[in-house]
């Protein structure tokens, strides 16, 4: 059975280096990339300066629509891509539907906010007075729509929970792992994908929308895209390990089998298996 496409009537399509809009253009619509990848950069003294590569399911523009602007840089079709296009009517029918674009908006307004505050600061601080605090704005946000990547397979016997058999120690890495390196993510064939020196852990995909790189950045491995870029977070406290998946967070996440709740903390220990989307990882305690 054919999956569903709501948004087909929306899908625009450019080829490579076409531009799609330019600095200065009217700010009516908003995008969000179905295939392909878009460069978005401004223009300086004729110097093209890059600010982020969006790829299937980033989205961009959204600012010029929210405030009815000018956009304040361009966009260009970095490979034939086809994109959704939003205009506001669109987007106010958008709001009530899967959550990932509109935490991500936030996370998004929040940083800008953050920046804004810091810039502030600064120049308080020259001046020899105190900081204006910026107003909060009130914004609305949008969902995404980007098609799930295709479920996957079970992650195991374990849909009941049931921890596999206790592994064997961690043996010495014969690479640099970092000295206070205290837990590692490793491949099913045993290869040290990432070393974790953090008690705070964040695990997902490089984000373009908001710049934030995960410590655990699944982008390389996830070639289907079925890891939420903000997926889930690892912490540890008082010796103990647990796993919360984000909310928003699609295609699941499991440990040994059993789908996490989203927004609640779920204990990991030496050996468990950690299914993020469709990527599998093994957890290690390094001093297990």
């Amino acid at each position: 059975m054919a999956t569903p496409q709501p948004f087909k009537d929306y899908i625009v399509r450019y080829r490579k280096g076409e531009r799609i809009y330019s600095t200065g253009d009217p700010g009516t619509e908003m995008y969000i990339v179905q295939t392909g990848s878009v460069s978005i950069f401004s223009e300086v003294e004729g110097r093209r300066i890059v600010l982020a590569t969006m790829e299937k399911g980033d989205f961009f523009g959204e600012m010029a629509l929210i405030e009815s602007a000018p956009h304040s840089s361009c966009a260009e079709a970095e490979a034939d891509c086809e994109l959704i296009e939003i205009n506001s009517t669109l987007f106010d029918k958008m709001i009530k539907g899967n959550i990932e674009i509109a935490v991500r908006m936030l996370r998004k307004l929040s940083i800008r906010m953050r920046d804004a505050t810091r810039r502030l600061e600064e120049m308080a601080a020259l001046a020899g007075r105190p900081a204006p605090v910026p107003a909060a704005a009130v914004v609305p946000v949008a969902s995404p729509v980007e098609a799930p990547a295709p479920r996957p397979e079970s992650p195991g016997p374990a849909a009941s929970g049931i921890r596999p058999a206790p592994p064997a120690p961690l043996a010495p890495s014969a690479g640099a792992r970092p000295r206070n390196c205290h837990a590692v993510f490793l491949s099913e064939a045993g290869q040290e994908l990432f070393h974790l020196v953090s008690t705070r852990v964040a695990i997902g995909r490089f984000d373009p929308v908001t710049g934030l790189k995960p410590e655990v950045d699944l982008s390389e491995l996830d070639l289907n895209r079925s890891v939420s870029r903000h997926h889930a977070r690892l912490t540890l406290d008082a010796g103990a390990y647990a796993v919360t998946e984000e909310v928003g967070a699609l295609n699941g996440t499991f440990i040994n089998g059993k789908k996490l709740v989203s927004g609640k903390p779920e204990p990991i220990q030496d050996g468990d298996v950690l299914n993020l989307g469709m990527v599998k990882l093994v957890f290690r305690q390094v001093n297990a």
